[in-house]
């Protein structure tokens, strides 16, 4: 049965939502500014050790390098057009609607929490490759994986940035459910190559995420998310990257 994989991570960051809100006040300030920061560390790592694993792959004689120009051409008409739409203004009014039909809208720190943890759990390889693969396979380990990995990434960010991180349970039911309902019709045009560039580009926006994190918001990763349509359309071109 499909969905299986898409049910248990939304479930998993709803309950390390839950967990982390009655956690986080009982820790001390200093407590959870070093949770933030260690979160935000292992944020940026995670997205490095994806980008890495295409950009530089080892073989037996040298580390070649690959990926940059698409990387530079996918970010950069990716980012123009996210600002074009505004990607991330649409995540923080839904986070401003959720605020309030949540009784949250004194909660200052509600919209940053949704929009950080969405796009810390939404991003990357293990979302878009997992959903495709329990689409088209039925096989839901990766996801499985993905919502341990989230369990503990939500709990910490909710006990340091509030109750909002626990929202981002809903992009990612949206998102993976959708990638996962659509996976049997994208299975005969997802090539390798394409699932490649996707997982690299995904990992890069992982790490602006973490840069967010551990330095404040300096990047609207949202509004950089068309990169990965780009990188798709790039895979089929018949240029090398």
């Amino acid at each position: 049965m499909i969905g299986i994989g898409t049910i248990v991570n939304t479930a998993a960051i709803a309950a390390a939502g839950v967990g982390g809100h009655f956690f986080g006040s009982r820790m001390r300030e200093r407590h959870q500014e070093t949770l933030n920061m260690a979160c935000g560390v292992s944020v940026l790592f995670i997205g490095i050790a994806g980008a890495m694993k295409y950009m530089l792959p080892v073989s037996e004689e040298s580390l070649p390098g690959g990926g940059t120009l698409l990387v530079v051409l996918g970010l950069a008409i990716g980012g123009l057009i996210g600002e074009i739409i505004d990607i991330e203004g649409l995540f923080e009014r839904f986070g401003e609607w959720l605020k309030i039909k949540t009784g949250n809208a004194k909660d200052k720190s509600f919209v940053n929490g949704f929009v950080t943890a969405s796009l810390t759990v939404c991003i990357g390889a293990m979302a878009i490759v997992g959903s495709i693969q329990d689409g088209i396979s039925g096989d839901w380990s990766i996801l499985a994986a993905k919502a341990l990995l989230d369990f503990i990434i939500i709990l910490v960010m909710t006990c340091t940035l509030g109750k909002g991180c626990a929202f981002s349970a809903i992009p990612v039911f949206l998102l993976e459910g959708s990638i996962t309902v659509l996976a049997s019709f994208l299975k005969p045009y997802m090539t390798d190559l394409a699932m490649a560039y996707l997982s690299m580009v995904g990992s890069i926006l992982i790490f602006c995420v973490g840069m967010n994190l551990v330095w404040g918001k300096k990047v609207r990763v949202a509004n950089m998310l068309p990169a990965l349509i780009i990188t798709v359309i790039a895979a089929y071109l018949p240029v090398s990257f």
